[in-house]
């Protein structure tokens, strides 16, 4: 059973302007450790995975930058998108490609910018979701156990129990639920057979190639032309051609929200998406003041529970609270921590205005 991992790293994370740009995204960012989102996920691989089944699934723009972060990465490690479409056309690319290479590879799809601080666990249940999937050809996805009824992810909720393996159980997913409103997810998580949508996902690439087909034909008949053009003076041009045809829509809205073919896996594992600024600040070490973040030095008069990112500055702050602070030096951002999911909405502002220099 040969297992091919996808890091789906084409994204620039535009919650977490002005750090994330095109050009220097969230997944190369080091915003915890002394290490890259990236290269966190990289070593999260070691042991599991032969380096030449590693996939980086990116565009043009963003490979250079990839790359150094992640040295041993060659051109075959690559699989570049003209431009981005979402995840089912990235996922359906990698899919096909794997597939070339080995009719019944296995896919390991993950996000290249989440923490997961149980490298033990998180192993373990890939495992055993790699056999699953290889011996039921299903659809298998992570659920991650609510610590608290959070409103920022998305819910998975489970059916019947179909496995158990090393006191991992595995069940049909019953439904897919949108990020819920606060009283939603006080329910689901007293309800106590929800999860949290992990993103990651693990499966044979004919099986999703198959569900593709079914749920989205036109994907399907562009990614079906591009495999007749793979390893060949004409894949670039096509590539281009059908990215520029077929409409960009997630894995979960195309395939796994109606597919009858998807179970979970529940996993305590540590994660987190690290979604937004407010995010970082819960997880950061705080100062006696409660304040966070990165910065050469910081006076406080009354003030707490602040996330500050100015690492070339200093930065005073007088009578304020539940603020994020970023300086990047040709851009400041300062929001309330509770609408620092927001920030996206400056980067629409500025795309709109033509100021592309602070893209």
């Amino acid at each position: 059973m040969k297992i091919f991992t996808v890091l789906m790293a084409g994204g620039v994370g535009t919650r977490f302007w002005p750090r994330s740009r095109t050009r220097n995204p969230k997944q190369v960012l080091d915003i915890l450790n002394h290490e890259t989102m990236i290269q966190a996920t990289f070593k999260r691989l070691k042991g599991m995975v032969d380096l030449s089944h590693i996939f980086v699934v990116t565009n043009a723009e963003q490979k250079e930058i990839i790359a150094k972060q992640i040295p041993k990465l060659t051109e075959k490690n690559f699989i570049i998108e003209p431009f981005g479409r979402n995840t089912a056309p990235c996922i359906g690319l990698a899919a096909t490609i794997i597939q070339q290479a080995d009719a019944d590879g296995l896919m390991v799809v993950l996000p290249a910018d989440h923490l997961i601080s149980n490298k033990k666990e998180f192993q373990a249940v890939i495992r055993q979701a790699t056999t699953f999937a290889a011996d039921s050809g299903s659809l298998v996805t992570l659920g991650i156990t609510p610590t608290h009824p959070s409103t920022g992810y998305g819910y998975i909720q489970r059916g019947k129990e179909v496995s158990k393996f090393n006191g991992h159980a595995i069940y049909k997913v019953k439904t897919f639920a949108e990020k819920p409103n606060p009283e939603t997810a006080m329910r689901f998580l007293e309800s106590g057979d929800f999860y949290w949508n992990s993103g990651m996902f693990i499966w044979k690439a004919s099986s999703i190639l198959k569900e593709i087909e079914d749920k989205l034909p036109e994907l399907y008949e562009g990614l079906n032309l591009l495999k007749s053009h793979l390893n060949k003076k004409t894949y670039n041009a096509t590539i281009l051609d059908v990215y520029k045809r077929i409409r960009g829509i997630s894995i979960d809205y195309g395939v796994m929200q109606t597919s009858q073919n998807v179970c979970v896996i529940p996993t305590n594992m540590g994660w987190n998406d690290v979604g937004s600024w407010e995010v970082v600040y819960e997880i950061s070490e705080k100062d006696k003041n409660k304040n966070a973040g990165d910065y050469k030095g910081l006076q406080v008069v009354d003030s707490s529970d602040n996330y500050v990112y100015a690492p070339k500055k200093l930065i005073a702050l007088v009578g304020v609270r539940n603020l994020i602070v970023v300086d990047t030096g040709d851009a400041l951002l300062i929001c309330r921590k509770n609408r620092s999911q927001d920030v996206k909405d400056i980067v629409e502002k500025l795309k709109k205005n033509g100021m592309d220099e602070y893209l």
